[in-house]
């Protein structure tokens, strides 16, 4: 990417853009009045940025750069606000956060009212007297985001709890995680699970006490089927809604660049339709699973502000969950194993094999879900065989989540050249649980270790996995620069970074990761003008007060997508 040239002038340096269709003087929009945050690769903070036909044209001091205005040029005044690069989502799921959007809000606080199995009925009964639209349509009444860590019964709640909210709808609650569920007696038999049923590969049902009966909760695959059974009778116009709603709640954080990260054959049609129509206000790229394709047509362009950016493979489940594959046991095993519990994979080692190898083989990107180590060690293996097969492919494969990494598989990541979309978030809705019930005081310590990879002076991006938490970007930058958990304590002081690492981690980093860098991540002449205006400067505030800040406005492409209030 050409920057442009450089000029001087008495009052400091500008840069502009080198467009020969650019007539200087006449800007469409320039901002001033606050920090301008470049995350250039020299840190620069200037005053000023002027925007035409939706790229950057200039960046420096005021003088300079509100001397490229007319009289139709849009003048905003930041009014001592910071002005960012908008963000780029490395990791989450769009079309998922449109169904938590249209689900009943079961989450725990500060995000929901959800924090026992008694507040989870009273929300569901409350939920549907307002006779919900997707109830309507698919017949099931859902429940995004319990958290069994959070409730105060400190478990799931079971088949009959939901039962003594509807016995004549079928209901489906959907883990935080994403990766585990609990459905009534009718949502059971709408599915087809009962006594006989066996668990399927890579899930399990978990059974009452006669060890054969359903309790409603169902892991993995086997939590899979029953929210296929759910969405079974979901329309064209139902996916279209999710897949709308799932890119405006991206914007609403400051997203210009969101991902869907695990995609269907049904979602990747609804974001191709609406993208078709012109109905995408951000941009958004999508992974879909590869063990539902056999063919791909991924591309590095967007048509309408959508394009397919490479495949998924998802390797095992939730810590939280406790359903991620692991080399030493949980600390406290979940309801039904016993002390040597150490999770599972959810596919054979063999598949996740060939499936890298026919990824790199295709010169596909690959992202790869894997939290637990012994999950990583698989996709390392694999990796590495893929490599020495294929060394010339520049794939840019990805660590999706990695909780549980050791220092040496972070050391086999740079070796690898695979990038590291890590989850820091964890340390605040689930630090004091990993502590004190998934991994134990010394592995918690080192979830998501971001100073290992800074250490290597790696890149990293920082995610949210929403819906499994809210698409909430300053809640992301406060748990990777602070990393303290709901209780208040610090989980992994040596793995804290500072504010502007932080920043990179959502803006120019996730950008290289897509392969976007050239026109994504920073504030510089020639890149896409995706700009977010904050409530206050990250760069000035007190650390603590970080998941404080609000986005004020979004801005794709120089046009408004945003704006707080409105």
């Amino acid at each position: 990417m050409s920057l442009g040239r450089r000029i001087s002038t008495t009052v400091g340096t500008v840069l502009l853009a080198s467009c020969p269709a650019l007539s200087f003087g006449a800007a469409d929009t320039v901002f001033f009045g606050g920090p301008v945050i470049t995350m250039d690769d020299k840190d620069r903070v200037v005053e000023a940025l002027a925007v035409e036909d939706g790229r950057i044209v200039a960046v420096g001091d005021k003088a300079t750069v509100l001397a490229l205005a007319d009289s139709a040029t849009h003048r905003v005044d930041l009014e001592a606000a910071p002005l960012l690069p908008g963000f780029v989502d490395s990791h989450s799921h769009a079309n998922f956060i449109g169904l938590q959007a249209l689900s009943a809000n079961i989450l725990p606080p500060p995000d929901g009212g959800g924090g026992s199995v008694a507040d989870i009925q009273n929300i569901l009964r409350e939920y549907l007297k307002t006779e919900p639209s997707l109830e309507k349509e698919l017949g099931w009444v859902i429940g995004f985001g319990y958290d069994d860590s959070q409730l105060a019964e400190q478990r799931h709640p079971t088949r009959q709890e939901m039962d003594a909210v509807s016995t004549e709808v079928p209901i489906l609650l959907i883990h935080q995680s994403g990766h585990l569920g609990v459905a009534n007696s009718l949502g059971l038999k709408m599915a087809g699970v009962g006594p006989d049923t066996p668990d399927p590969d890579g899930g399990a049902f978990r059974r009452e006490s006669d060890g054969k009966q359903p309790n409603g909760v169902a892991e993995e695959y086997a939590f899979f089927h029953l929210i296929f059974a759910a969405l079974a009778g979901s329309t064209e116009e139902l996916q279209d809604r999710m897949a709308l709603a799932g890119a405006e709640a991206m914007a609403r954080y400051g997203y210009t660049t969101a991902q869907e990260g695990r995609a269907n054959p049904e979602g990747i049609a609804a974001l191709k339709r609406v993208a078709d129509r012109g109905e995408l206000a951000i941009d958004l790229v999508a992974y879909p699973d590869m063990l539902m394709f056999e063919d791909v047509a991924a591309t590095r362009d967007y048509a309408n502000r959508f394009r397919i950016g490479g495949v998924k493979l998802t390797i095992d489940g939730s810590p939280q969950g406790k359903t991620a594959w692991l080399s030493h046991p949980y600390h406290v095993p979940p309801q039904g194993q016993d002390e040597d519990y150490l999770g599972y994979p959810a596919i054979d080692v063999e598949v996740v094999n060939s499936n890298v190898m026919r990824a790199f083989d295709e010169g596909w990107q690959i992202l790869v879900h894997s939290n637990g180590d012994a999950a990583t060690d698989a996709l390392i293996h694999a990796v590495r065989e893929a490599r020495e097969q294929y060394p010339d492919v520049e794939n840019r494969p990805v660590l999706i989540h990695g909780q549980v990494l050791r220092k040496a598989q972070v050391a086999a990541l740079d070796e690898l050249k695979i990038f590291p979309s890590l989850f820091p978030m964890h340390t605040f809705y689930w630090g004091d649980w990993h502590r004190d019930s998934v991994l134990g005081p010394e592995r918690a310590e080192n979830i998501s270790p971001t100073g290992w990879v800074r250490e290597r002076g790696m890149m990293f991006g920082s995610h949210h996995d929403a819906p499994v938490a809210n698409p909430d970007s300053m809640r992301v930058l406060s748990a990777t620069v602070n990393r303290t958990t709901r209780s208040g304590a610090v989980l992994g002081p040596q793995h804290r970074v500072d504010v502007m690492t932080g920043l990179r981690a959502l803006t120019i980093w996730p950008a290289w990761q897509h392969f976007e860098e050239e026109s994504k991540g920073s504030l510089e002449p020639g890149k896409l003008a995706d700009l977010v205006i904050l409530s206050d400067n990250p760069l000035g505030v007190d650390p603590d007060d970080l998941a404080d800040l609000k986005v004020e406005s979004t801005y794709k492409e120089g046009q408004v997508v945003y704006q707080r209030g409105q």
